[in-house]
């Protein structure tokens, strides 16, 4: 039988999406679940997933954007019979996965059975692919001949490792490469773009000392480990400390529509993901109730989903604050660009061990540039500043962070 099977809908907002490259061959046989290709939204880039066995028939062609909802394959599913009737394949036994015998060196001079093989020496075959060969009298270049094209670019690229004359006096490249931009990275451009625009974006910096937490996670990370099976990270603490602020600091946590300003009275924080096919914003939903082995499990399991093309559009949207870090590529400072609607974004960056004044004493200790960008229009100084200073505050002190921000000192003496 025949089954069509269409483009599904990645979210309520998406009529279009972007095909960009199939994972299979045309009219090969897949089997239910397995990744067909990747289909680029405006959002996310995802993976069309077989949803039955059978022989597929490719109807869409990589680069093209179709409306959501167009035929992108059909499969016959009676092509699962055929393959398991085809004739002499059980004669040959395949070996355990454990038990794989390791390729033999075909040496075309002492194998009578392949007299054509001497235009093809250094090609390498196992002990069954040899046995087939010898049954079906195949020589090695009735094997090879015919697979594929040799193209410019084989060529070229032979030619690379090459000695060349030209090479001791010095050659340089002029060649340019046209790669059209995929359209995730067309709306991360136009969202960009629009941040500058219709925002009145505005930054302030503090400076943190990271050795409190550092070493708390130096101190626990091996019983953490063992009880949730991740390692107990930095985004945990921060987002933890976004989430009390945000609370302390509502007009951090709200957005501008029209002439109203939206409140929410729940923080949800969108964390940047840096992705092969461009930057994704995934969100963790109510983040203020959730303690941070919580928050750390689901910041690893939707960045994991994130890089992999497996996470949902829903997964993707809404989001009342976000968090950037660029330490993780080495960035000292920056002034991230805020993520609309939100009216604000937190950047943190990678720790260095820099000489600081304590106590009159000076120490070296891990320091952070911490960057707060804002909406000038809804969020004024006073209140992007304090939000800032009570995260750096809850770093800082990170037991804060037990008692909702609460000093336990104070809250055991009752003051």
């Amino acid at each position: 039988m025949i089954k069509e099977f269409k483009i599904p809908s990645p979210g309520e907002s998406i009529t279009e999406v972007h095909l960009a490259q199939w994972l299979v061959d045309d009219g090969s046989l897949v089997h239910k679940n397995d990744e067909l290709a990747e289909v680029e939204s405006d959002k996310a880039t995802l993976m069309l997933v077989a949803e039955e066995d059978g022989r597929i028939q490719i109807r869409i062609t990589a680069g093209q954007t179709v409306p959501v909802g167009t035929v992108a394959y059909t499969l016959d599913t009676d092509a699962r019979e055929q393959k398991a009737t085809t004739p002499n394949l059980q004669s040959h036994t395949i070996p355990p996965p454990d038990e794989k015998e390791p390729p033999l060196q075909i040496d075309p001079t002492k194998d009578p059975d392949h007299p054509s093989a001497e235009s093809q020496p250094g090609i390498k075959a196992t002990p069954v692919a040899l046995e087939m060969m010898k049954e079906h009298h195949l020589s090695v270049e009735d094997i090879v001949s015919g697979l594929r094209k040799i193209t410019k670019k084989d060529v070229e690229q032979v030619l690379a490792y090459m000695p060349n004359e030209s090479d001791k006096t010095g050659s340089f490249s002029r060649e340019e490469t046209r790669i059209p931009l995929s359209i995730l990275r067309r709306r991360l451009s136009e969202r960009l773009v629009q941040a500058k625009k219709e925002t009145a974006m505005l930054t302030t910096f503090n400076e943190v000392d990271m050795h409190a937490v550092q070493l708390l996670r130096s101190q626990m990370q091996q019983n953490f480990s063992e009880r949730y099976g991740i390692k107990l990270g930095l985004m945990g603490f921060f987002a933890k400390a976004v989430s009390i602020a945000a609370v302390s600091f509502p007009v951090v946590n709200s957005r501008l529509e029209g002439d109203e300003i939206v409140e929410a009275r729940f923080v949800d924080i969108g964390i940047a993901v840096q992705t092969p096919k461009g930057l994704m914003v995934p969100v963790i939903r109510n983040a203020e109730s959730k303690s941070i082995p919580v928050l750390e499990t689901e910041i690893q399991v939707l960045a994991r989903k994130a890089r992999e093309k497996k996470i949902s559009i829903e997964e993707l949207l809404g989001g009342t604050i976000s968090i950037t870090n660029g330490g993780v590529f080495g960035s000292m400072l920056s002034t991230p660009l805020l993520n609309p609607p939100q009216s604000a974004i937190l950047g943190i960056h990678n720790i260095v061990d820099r000489p600081v004044a304590i106590d009159g004493a000076v120490v070296i200790r891990p320091m952070m540039y911490l960057a707060l960008s804002y909406d000038h229009r809804l969020i004024d100084g006073k209140d992007s500043v304090g939000f800032l200073k009570r995260v750096k505050d809850l770093i800082e002190h990170p037991e804060k962070m037990a008692f909702d921000g609460n000093d336990p000192l104070r809250l055991l003496l009752g003051v």
